[in-house]
Order: C-alpha cells, then structure tokens, then sequence
C-alpha cells in the first residue's frame, strides 16, 4: 500500500498529486507527482530511502527537489536521492547557499517554481532560520511551508527573532483560509496542550483538541491543516486577539507574539 497519499484536488484545478511520507520521529516529506508524465518534486526529503520507494512504487522519476531550509532533517537525503536522479533540481533560498547540499537553482522571495502544471511562488519566511523559504500552488491552494507554521504553533526562534517571525506569520495568514497548509512535522496534539493554557475559552479551540486527540488516538495524521482553522485556533496567529492580549498581559503585536513564543518554550 502507498504511504499518505493525498489527492491535490480539493482548492481548485491541478494535476499534481501529493503523497506524505513520515520519516524519523515526527517528521513530514512530502512528493509532489504529476501523473500525467510521472515527473516528481521532493519537497524537504530529510532521509532518502522513504522517498525513493516511494517512486517506485509509483514508478515516478524526481525531477525536482524543494528545500524550506537548511537542517539536517529536511535536506538530508538530498546526495542520495541525487545519486539515483543526478539531474534533479536542488531549489532553495539563496540565503542558504552553502547551507543546502547540491543546491542548483536559488531563490529570492515572490520567485516562481513551476512543477505539475502549477507554478508556487516563493514566499521568504524568516524566523526558524534566517533562510527559510514556503512553496505556495495558488491554484490548487496547497502550502508547504517547513517550519514555520505548524498545527497550532509555529517554529522556535533558531536564527531569527520575534519581528521576522511575526512578519512571516503574517504573510501566511494573509493566504486565503481554504489554503491546505503541509507542515513538516506532526505537533498538533502537543501544541493544542499548550493553546489551552492560553485560550481556553475559545471554543473552537476546545472542539479542535477534542478531534485531534481523537483522531491521534487511531494513528491518524492531523497534516495537511486548514489556514481557516490556524487562523481560528493557533495562538502563534492570533498576536491581536484581545484573548491572547489578555493571557499575555501585553497588547503590542510582536511583544505578544514573544511573550507567547517563550512561555510555549518552555511549556
């Protein structure tokens, strides 16, 4: 049985198909496959050998390889996916030049990656790391967007500080709500622990728990995310609601989003 397939299909016209592959403990990487000609995008291959069958088992040949940034759990399997597809694109930041193995092609924010018939544009989000780049298909509404957004959270702060992120966040929520959000790592149940302690009264939070405990609890993944529901439910989101204003006792946008930011470090 193929692993995390997906239809691509749900926001609008594509004709790529996305399949999620879990990798190490927590880890997403995802490829995206156009079945009109089986050509294949890895996106954030951090080990090699899931990626690779799953390929074969689609008997799909990788053309592309996109990278949201540098850490060893998203480019790690660059090399030896390079060694069976040598003429594969290696796509990151131009920030992380140096920083990606094999990097081929770099990218600047609002560039175009055309693959499956779509084009995504390249949107520079700083914060995880000072590099980090989203792949967003606006036509078929599909994000990916590493470490930066995640169920009901956000990235740590590795290389950048609180402004890029708050900026970088708010370029995402920008993105309209039925976009399908692909993180790179499944932290939703934990994260929503966390939401709790911060907006506890919002019942969209507490339905959203409910469900993904539930959902948790019979080994199912909580990735992609809906933007509405983030929008909606994640605190890291929502810096200027008066709820949050109030559970951090601030009121000024990138000192509540800190504030939210360290008391989730160490929650």
């Amino acid at each position: 049985m193929l692993t995390g397939i997906l239809n691509a299909f749900g926001v609008g016209r594509s004709e790529m198909d996305v399949f999620r592959i879990p990798a190490f403990r927590d880890n997403y990487l995802f490829l995206l496959v156009d079945p009109r000609d089986r050509a294949a995008a890895a996106v954030d291959p951090g080990d090699a050998v899931p990626v690779l069958q799953q390929l074969d088992a689609l008997d799909a040949h990788l053309t592309h390889i996109l990278i949201t940034h540098h850490h060893p759990d998203h480019v790690g399997g660059i090399r030896n996916l390079l060694r069976r597809f040598p003429d594969a694109a290696v796509l990151a930041s131009e920030v992380d030049r140096g920083r990606v193995p094999e990097q081929t092609v770099s990218l600047c924010d609002g560039d175009r990656v055309s693959f499956g018939g779509e084009e995504a544009e390249v949107i520079f989000v700083p914060g995880h790391t000072r590099g980090h780049v989203a792949y967003f298909f606006s036509t078929s509404g599909h994000l990916f967007c590493g470490d930066t957004l995640f169920g009901a959270g956000c990235g740590r702060l590795k290389e950048g500080t609180p402004a890029q992120m708050l900026a970088s966040l708010s370029r995402l929520r920008s993105l309209p709500d039925e976009t399908q959000v692909w993180c790179a790592h499944e932290y939703t149940l934990t994260n929503l622990h966390f939401t709790v302690t911060v907006d506890g009264d919002n019942p969209a939070v507490r339905s959203r728990l409910a469900q993904v405990q539930a959902a948790r609890d019979r080994g199912e993944a909580t990735v992609p995310l809906t933007l509405g529901t983030e929008k909606q439910t994640n605190p890291f989101l929502r810096w200027d609601a008066p709820a949050l204003q109030a559970a951090t006792q601030i009121r000024e946008p990138e000192r509540v989003f800190a504030r939210l930011r360290g008391m989730k470090d160490q929650f």
